[in-house]
């Protein structure tokens, strides 16, 4: 038997992946134990739970990985002050005391915080590193079905590399090209971020929400002024734009110039048509580049299939066109496509290219679905709620799955624990808010009176897989919700004159679909198919709602509010049942209703975590 321990950190999503004989056994991010959102520390949590979850102790463990070179990174560093010196002096000045304290020497670093799992762990030459982009690579290769894939990773930066393509083939892969920092479209787009007010490497997504609200009016200044574009999709940003190379912020007064308007003080400044604008623009040049991309490798590289990682993989939007443009006959994208997910993509990458390992790839989800994190048994559980002062029910998992269907069709809002935690972003039916997306009302309840936050957030449907095609205009696995496809014109409701008249947020306004609460203002969705071999209870509760209402669809978000992690275990799932307007809990097979609480265990949640 052979074990490693992948371990990705100090930058953010801090996280940690065990695979046994090259088989994902567990991973989880450090956020998850911490409470602490994109927590970048050590994770410590996390690898003690993928240890646990083997019954190993460090010391029996055979190798270990960290996701990136550290040297490579300094290297980066340091060229890029030279470059641009005397300019950015204060960022290298805040930055050099925790280089030289932890980050450059980070195989001792590593070694002393690994010596808290284990006394006995004392073997330093046991811990390994990989490439940044690689992992990524890694991660995204080595759990698809294919037995070779064009890889195009696309995030901020690694050590140097922003943008890389590889060829995966059996057990290998080989990368063939790079772009560099500081040209990045991660970065591009997390400019973007910034200048509209949103929190950069986590306010990504609200920029893609806000998007369809828009118009592209800006697109033409972007590619004019910012980004010198390729046909063959490859690119140039116009540094003097932007800030992040040196500086302390992403943009500089020349950004803000160009498009007339100051960055946005989310504390101070309300979101207007501009900005709606603005994201719009940047989704659509992010959509060409990555199109243009995939469009010209298509044509260098034979193969069918088609591997994403890195942060932007996490662009939804752009993934939909990949798989509509039908370049590649077959997309797999890893579901923790960021930073975390880089722990099991150098775990992966030393089983199989150090190692030399054969490579058979499997039909079957070898990321199991992502549910590779913590779970919880009745009896666990049971002893929990009796500590928390609970008041709840046992069920069978018949009956659970009958009185769950039920009260969601009348429009109650369920909490659902349910199993193995979900690595990476998404929840994907393990720890999930659920709701009836046929209701009028509920994407602005669950926005404003459970999740704390911004209205015009949407929500992503759940749907059986073997229906997805009745009622999206896609054919297609997407269990990870890293798909957006079109609603089917059957379902959609058209918009009339007075309708098409309204502007940004009055769009919401607007019933556009039999299932309102999943139908974003441009007939799009985010979907997650539900498949009953990695997620059977999930399935079930779907299928008997569609068998109650004709609907086999779920509004699915996390189980969280605003600026806290998804939760990871009963305290933390019923803390924010009772500190939210859900209406009732699940965990496992126990029911818990709000209205049956003792009143005194209530809390203020709203302004519990820090916005994000």
């Amino acid at each position: 038997m052979t074990s490693i321990l992948g371990i990705s950190a100090f930058y953010h999503d801090s996280a940690a992946a065990l695979i046994i004989d090259g088989k994902i056994i567990s991973a989880a991010q450090e956020e998850r134990f911490s409470r602490k959102k994109h927590d970048a520390r050590y994770p410590y949590n996390a690898v003690e739970f993928v240890l646990n979850s083997s019954n190993l102790k460090l010391s029996e463990i055979d190798y270990i990985v960290f996701f990136e070179k550290p040297f490579l990174k300094f290297e980066r560093l340091i060229e890029t002050y030279l470059a641009f010196a005397p300019k950015g002096f204060r960022s290298f000045a805040m930055s050099m005391p925790i280089w030289l304290r932890e980050k450059l020497f980070q195989k001792n670093y590593l070694f002393q915080n690994l010596k808290q799992h284990d006394e006995n762990f004392n073997d330093v030459e046991k811990i390994n590193f990989s490439e940044h982009h690689f992992s990524h690579a890694a991660s995204a290769f080595y759990p698809s079905p294919f037995k070779d894939a064009l890889i195009l990773t696309l995030d901020g930066v690694g050590e140097w590399t922003t943008t890389s393509v590889a060829f995966g083939n059996g057990n290998e892969i080989e990368i063939l090209k790079e772009i560099h920092f500081p040209h990045s479209i991660g970065l591009l787009y997390s400019a973007f971020t910034y200048y509209t007010g949103f929190k950069v490497n986590s306010g990504e997504y609200k920029l893609m929400g806000l998007a369809p609200y828009g118009e592209p009016k800006y697109k033409k200044i972007i590619l004019d002024k910012l980004v010198d574009l390729k046909n063959d999709g490859s690119f140039k940003l116009n540094m003097k734009y932007f800030n992040y190379a040196t500086g302390l912020t992403m943009t500089n007064d020349k950004f803000s110039n160009l498009f007339g308007q100051k960055v946005r003080d989310p504390k101070k400044d309300l979101i207007t048509q501009f900005h709606m604008d603005l994201a719009s623009s940047i989704q659509e040049v992010t959509e060409e580049i990555v199109l243009k991309l995939t469009n010209s490798l298509s044509q260098e590289v034979k193969s069918d299939n088609l591997c994403l990682a890195g942060g932007v993989a996490l662009n939804c939007v752009a993934n939909g066109k990949i798989l509509k443009k039908n370049t590649f006959k077959n997309i797999w994208i890893q579901p923790a496509a960021g930073d975390a997910g880089g722990s099991l993509g150098a775990a992966l990458a030393f089983w199989y290219q150090e190692l030399k390992n054969k490579r058979i790839p499997s039909k079957k989800d070898e990321m199991k679905g992502s549910y590779l994190g913590p779970s919880f048994n009745n009896d666990h559980i049971e002893k929990v709620l009796k500590s928390l002062k609970a008041n709840f029910k046992k069920e069978s998992e018949e009956n659970l799955i009958s009185i769950v269907a039920n009260e969601l069709k009348n429009e109650k809002t369920i909490g659902w624990f349910q199993g193995k935690m979900e690595f990476g972003p998404r929840a994907l039916g393990a720890r999930s808010i659920l709701a009836d997306p046929r209701s009028d009302k509920m994407q602005k309840e669950l926005n404003l009176k459970i999740k704390f936050r911004e209205s015009f957030r949407p929500f992503a449907p759940s749907v059986l897989r073997e229906d997805v095609a009745d009622w999206f205009d896609l054919n297609y696995d997407s269990p990870y919700m890293l798909l957006v496809s079109d609603l089917k014109k059957s379902i959609q409701i058209p918009m009339n004159a007075n309708d098409k008249k309204l502007f940004g947020i009055d769009k919401l306004k607007v019933k556009r679909s039999s299932i309102p609460a999943v139908t974003h203002v441009d007939y799009s969705a985010r979907i997650q198919t539900v498949h009953m071999e990695t997620n059977p209870k999930f399935y079930k509760l779907i299928k008997k709602f569609k068998e109650i209402t004709n609907c086999p669809v779920l509004v699915n978000t996390s189980f969280n509010v605003r600026g806290e992690p998804i939760v990871c275990n009963i305290e933390d799932a019923f803390k924010c049942f009772m500190g939210t307007n859900l209406d009732i809990l699940i965990c496992e097979d126990f029911i818990l209703y709000k209205e049956n609480q003792d009143k005194n265990l209530l809390n203020d949640y709203k302004n519990k975590f820090e916005h994000d």
